[in-house]
Protein backbone atom coordinates (compact mmCIF):
# COMPACT_ATOMS: atom_id res chain seq x y z
CA UNK A 1 0.00 0.00 0.00
CA UNK A 2 1.49 3.36 -1.13
CA UNK A 3 2.90 5.28 2.22
CA UNK A 4 1.85 9.06 2.31
CA UNK A 5 2.49 11.95 4.96
CA UNK A 6 -0.99 12.68 4.79
CA UNK A 7 -3.52 10.40 6.17
CA UNK A 8 -6.13 11.67 4.02
CA UNK A 9 -5.74 13.70 0.95
CA UNK A 10 -9.27 14.83 -1.14
CA UNK A 11 -9.08 15.58 -4.44
CA UNK A 12 -11.34 18.21 -5.86
CA UNK A 13 -14.16 16.44 -4.18
CA UNK A 14 -18.05 17.72 -5.36
CA UNK A 15 -20.89 16.24 -4.01
CA UNK A 16 -24.70 17.12 -5.93
CA UNK A 17 -28.62 16.30 -5.20
CA UNK A 18 -29.88 17.41 -8.63
CA UNK A 19 -29.23 20.81 -9.32
CA UNK A 20 -27.94 21.76 -5.96
CA UNK A 21 -23.80 21.52 -5.78
CA UNK A 22 -23.17 20.80 -1.83
CA UNK A 23 -19.74 20.55 -2.09
CA UNK A 24 -17.64 21.97 -4.78
CA UNK A 25 -13.62 21.00 -5.44
CA UNK A 26 -13.12 20.57 -2.24
CA UNK A 27 -9.38 18.98 -1.81
CA UNK A 28 -7.86 19.09 1.95
CA UNK A 29 -4.50 17.08 2.75
CA UNK A 30 -4.82 16.39 6.24
CA UNK A 31 -1.08 15.41 8.04
CA UNK A 32 -0.76 12.59 9.84
CA UNK A 33 -0.94 12.83 13.71
CA UNK A 34 -2.58 16.34 13.14
CA UNK A 35 -5.91 17.73 15.10
CA UNK A 36 -7.80 20.18 12.40
CA UNK A 37 -11.00 21.63 11.87
CA UNK A 38 -13.53 22.15 9.50
CA UNK A 39 -16.07 25.34 10.02
CA UNK A 40 -18.19 27.26 8.38
CA UNK A 41 -21.87 28.87 8.37
CA UNK A 42 -24.94 26.32 8.53
CA UNK A 43 -25.34 24.50 4.87
CA UNK A 44 -21.77 25.67 4.12
CA UNK A 45 -21.18 21.60 3.06
CA UNK A 46 -19.35 20.38 6.42
CA UNK A 47 -21.17 17.24 7.28
CA UNK A 48 -21.60 16.67 3.27
CA UNK A 49 -17.93 16.10 3.26
CA UNK A 50 -18.18 13.80 6.16
CA UNK A 51 -20.79 11.86 4.74
CA UNK A 52 -18.71 11.40 1.77
CA UNK A 53 -15.35 10.92 3.03
CA UNK A 54 -17.37 8.12 5.84
CA UNK A 55 -18.76 5.97 2.91
CA UNK A 56 -22.22 7.61 3.05
CA UNK A 57 -22.24 9.39 -0.05
CA UNK A 58 -20.84 8.42 -3.14
CA UNK A 59 -18.87 11.68 -4.56
CA UNK A 60 -20.25 13.37 -7.93
CA UNK A 61 -16.36 13.75 -8.84
CA UNK A 62 -13.24 13.82 -7.26
CA UNK A 63 -10.80 11.31 -4.98
CA UNK A 64 -10.56 10.29 -1.47
CA UNK A 65 -7.16 8.98 -0.50
CA UNK A 66 -7.10 7.12 2.87
CA UNK A 67 -3.03 6.05 3.52
CA UNK A 68 -2.03 6.66 0.12
CA UNK A 69 -5.15 4.32 -0.72
CA UNK A 70 -7.93 5.54 -3.27
CA UNK A 71 -11.15 4.33 -1.05
CA UNK A 72 -13.82 6.90 -3.26
CA UNK A 73 -17.25 4.95 -2.79
CA UNK A 74 -16.49 2.52 -0.50
CA UNK A 75 -19.28 1.27 1.39
CA UNK A 76 -19.08 2.91 5.54
CA UNK A 77 -18.53 0.02 6.67
CA UNK A 78 -15.73 -0.88 4.56
CA UNK A 79 -14.35 2.58 5.22
CA UNK A 80 -14.30 2.14 9.12
CA UNK A 81 -12.70 -1.13 8.92
CA UNK A 82 -10.16 0.60 7.00
CA UNK A 83 -9.71 3.07 9.72
CA UNK A 84 -11.88 5.74 9.99
CA UNK A 85 -13.96 6.41 12.35
CA UNK A 86 -17.17 9.18 13.03
CA UNK A 87 -19.32 10.85 15.45
CA UNK A 88 -22.73 12.68 14.28
CA UNK A 89 -23.88 16.34 14.56
CA UNK A 90 -26.97 14.41 16.50
CA UNK A 91 -25.80 11.85 18.86
CA UNK A 92 -26.87 8.67 17.38
CA UNK A 93 -26.56 5.88 20.44
CA UNK A 94 -29.10 2.50 21.01
CA UNK A 95 -30.52 4.31 23.65
CA UNK A 96 -32.32 1.80 25.78
CA UNK A 97 -28.95 -0.71 25.58
CA UNK A 98 -26.19 -0.19 28.52
CA UNK A 99 -23.62 2.14 28.08
CA UNK A 100 -21.37 -1.22 28.00
CA UNK A 101 -23.41 -2.76 25.23
CA UNK A 102 -23.22 0.78 23.09
CA UNK A 103 -19.16 0.68 23.28
CA UNK A 104 -19.26 -3.61 22.79
CA UNK A 105 -21.29 -2.75 19.30
CA UNK A 106 -18.03 -0.77 18.17
CA UNK A 107 -15.77 -3.22 19.14
CA UNK A 108 -17.44 -6.29 17.41
CA UNK A 109 -16.27 -4.50 13.84
CA UNK A 110 -12.68 -5.99 14.27
CA UNK A 111 -14.14 -9.42 15.60
CA UNK A 112 -13.50 -12.34 13.58
CA UNK A 113 -15.60 -14.72 14.63
CA UNK A 114 -19.10 -15.29 13.15
CA UNK A 115 -22.82 -15.87 14.04
CA UNK A 116 -22.59 -19.59 13.68
CA UNK A 117 -19.53 -19.21 16.28
CA UNK A 118 -22.36 -17.82 18.72
CA UNK A 119 -25.20 -20.14 17.63
CA UNK A 120 -22.67 -23.41 18.23
CA UNK A 121 -21.36 -21.47 21.26
CA UNK A 122 -17.85 -22.17 20.64
CA UNK A 123 -15.18 -21.65 22.87
CA UNK A 124 -13.19 -19.39 20.16
CA UNK A 125 -16.49 -17.46 19.93
CA UNK A 126 -16.64 -16.98 24.17
CA UNK A 127 -12.84 -16.23 23.87
CA UNK A 128 -13.48 -13.04 21.56
CA UNK A 129 -16.66 -12.17 23.29
CA UNK A 130 -14.45 -11.59 26.64
CA UNK A 131 -12.08 -9.72 24.77
CA UNK A 132 -14.20 -7.26 23.46
CA UNK A 133 -15.99 -6.84 26.40
CA UNK A 134 -12.52 -6.15 28.17
CA UNK A 135 -11.61 -3.82 25.45
CA UNK A 136 -15.08 -2.08 25.94
CA UNK A 137 -14.45 -1.51 29.89
CA UNK A 138 -10.92 0.00 28.81
CA UNK A 139 -12.15 2.71 26.54
CA UNK A 140 -15.03 3.35 29.04
CA UNK A 141 -12.36 3.96 31.64
CA UNK A 142 -10.63 6.57 29.36
CA UNK A 143 -13.02 8.44 28.53
CA UNK A 144 -14.45 8.77 32.08
CA UNK A 145 -18.20 6.38 31.98
CA UNK A 146 -16.52 3.25 34.04
CA UNK A 147 -18.92 3.65 36.63
CA UNK A 148 -21.55 3.97 34.82
CA UNK A 149 -21.15 1.05 32.44
CA UNK A 150 -24.58 -0.80 33.43
CA UNK A 151 -26.84 2.46 33.20
CA UNK A 152 -29.06 2.92 29.92
CA UNK A 153 -26.86 4.82 27.60
CA UNK A 154 -30.31 6.99 27.16
CA UNK A 155 -30.30 8.19 30.82
CA UNK A 156 -26.79 10.04 30.62
CA UNK A 157 -26.29 13.51 30.86
CA UNK A 158 -25.68 14.97 27.05
CA UNK A 159 -21.84 15.35 27.80
CA UNK A 160 -21.45 11.66 28.87
CA UNK A 161 -23.00 10.63 25.61
CA UNK A 162 -20.77 12.72 23.65
CA UNK A 163 -18.00 10.84 25.52
CA UNK A 164 -19.79 7.25 25.01
CA UNK A 165 -20.28 8.15 21.23
CA UNK A 166 -16.56 9.11 21.11
CA UNK A 167 -15.72 5.73 22.92
CA UNK A 168 -17.55 3.44 20.84
CA UNK A 169 -15.71 4.86 17.63
CA UNK A 170 -12.75 4.67 19.35
CA UNK A 171 -13.55 0.86 20.61
CA UNK A 172 -13.49 0.56 16.21
CA UNK A 173 -9.54 1.29 16.78
CA UNK A 174 -9.44 4.02 13.82
CA UNK A 175 -6.46 5.93 12.96
CA UNK A 176 -8.37 8.97 12.11
CA UNK A 177 -11.61 10.01 13.78
CA UNK A 178 -14.17 12.59 12.36
CA UNK A 179 -16.44 14.32 15.32
CA UNK A 180 -19.25 16.68 13.84
CA UNK A 181 -20.04 19.18 16.10
CA UNK A 182 -18.67 17.77 19.97
CA UNK A 183 -19.44 20.74 21.90
CA UNK A 184 -22.64 21.10 20.55
CA UNK A 185 -25.19 21.50 23.46
CA UNK A 186 -22.61 21.68 26.23
CA UNK A 187 -22.27 23.97 28.76
CA UNK A 188 -18.92 26.06 29.06
CA UNK A 189 -17.55 23.75 31.51
CA UNK A 190 -18.19 20.68 29.53
CA UNK A 191 -16.91 22.70 26.71
CA UNK A 192 -13.94 23.09 28.48
CA UNK A 193 -13.12 19.43 29.96
CA UNK A 194 -13.78 18.22 25.42
CA UNK A 195 -10.89 20.30 24.40
CA UNK A 196 -8.42 18.57 27.54
CA UNK A 197 -10.36 15.34 26.05
CA UNK A 198 -9.56 15.66 22.63
CA UNK A 199 -6.15 16.31 22.65
CA UNK A 200 -5.88 13.35 25.29
CA UNK A 201 -7.06 10.87 23.16
CA UNK A 202 -5.30 11.93 19.96
CA UNK A 203 -2.10 11.40 21.81
CA UNK A 204 -3.03 8.41 23.90
CA UNK A 205 -4.45 6.56 20.49
CA UNK A 206 -2.23 7.80 18.27
CA UNK A 207 -5.10 9.75 16.20
CA UNK A 208 -5.39 11.90 13.51
CA UNK A 209 -8.31 13.99 14.27
CA UNK A 210 -10.81 16.15 12.27
CA UNK A 211 -13.69 18.02 13.79
CA UNK A 212 -16.46 20.11 12.89
CA UNK A 213 -17.60 22.94 15.57
CA UNK A 214 -19.37 26.28 15.45
CA UNK A 215 -18.04 26.90 19.22
CA UNK A 216 -14.60 28.65 18.02
CA UNK A 217 -12.92 29.07 21.11
CA UNK A 218 -13.01 24.86 20.67
CA UNK A 219 -11.67 25.54 17.15
CA UNK A 220 -9.10 28.10 17.42
CA UNK A 221 -8.22 26.90 21.38
CA UNK A 222 -7.22 23.19 19.76
CA UNK A 223 -6.96 22.57 16.10
CA UNK A 224 -3.50 22.96 14.85
CA UNK A 225 -5.20 23.76 10.64
CA UNK A 226 -8.52 25.11 9.74
CA UNK A 227 -10.51 24.88 6.45
CA UNK A 228 -13.03 27.30 6.30
CA UNK A 229 -16.13 26.28 3.96
CA UNK A 230 -19.39 28.40 2.61
CA UNK A 231 -21.92 27.48 -0.06
CA UNK A 232 -19.84 24.39 -0.53
CA UNK A 233 -17.12 25.94 -1.62
CA UNK A 234 -13.38 26.37 0.05
CA UNK A 235 -12.88 30.06 0.93
CA UNK A 236 -9.89 30.04 3.17
CA UNK A 237 -7.88 27.56 5.01
CA UNK A 238 -4.79 27.88 7.37
CA UNK A 239 -3.59 28.31 11.14
CA UNK A 240 -6.00 29.87 13.75
CA UNK A 241 -4.14 33.23 14.04
CA UNK A 242 -4.08 33.60 9.67
CA UNK A 243 -8.07 32.35 9.68
CA UNK A 244 -9.04 34.72 12.68
CA UNK A 245 -7.68 37.27 10.49
CA UNK A 246 -9.03 36.95 7.15
CA UNK A 247 -11.39 39.55 6.41
CA UNK A 248 -13.29 37.06 3.73
CA UNK A 249 -14.07 34.71 6.91
CA UNK A 250 -14.67 37.57 9.04
CA UNK A 251 -17.42 38.45 6.41
CA UNK A 252 -18.80 35.04 5.63
CA UNK A 253 -18.54 33.28 9.35
CA UNK A 254 -16.77 34.63 12.08
CA UNK A 255 -18.46 38.90 12.58
CA UNK A 256 -16.80 41.25 13.58
CA UNK A 257 -18.12 40.65 17.52
CA UNK A 258 -15.83 37.34 17.25
CA UNK A 259 -12.86 39.23 16.22
CA UNK A 260 -13.63 41.85 19.51
CA UNK A 261 -14.04 38.85 21.55
CA UNK A 262 -11.19 37.03 20.61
Amino acid sequence: MPVSDFILETEALTMRFGGLVAVRDFSVRVPRGSLVGLIGPNGAGKTTCFNVVTGFYKPTEGRILFRGEDVTGWAPHKVCSAGIARTFQNIRLFSTASVLENVMVGARVRQSTSWWHALLSLPSYWKEEREVRDKAMFLLESVGLQKLAGEESGGLPYGAQRRLEIARALATDPSFLLLDEPAAGMNPNETQELMGFVKDIRSRFDLTVLLIEHDMKVVMGICEHIWVLDYGVTIAEGKPEEIQSNPRVIEAYLGEEFIQDA
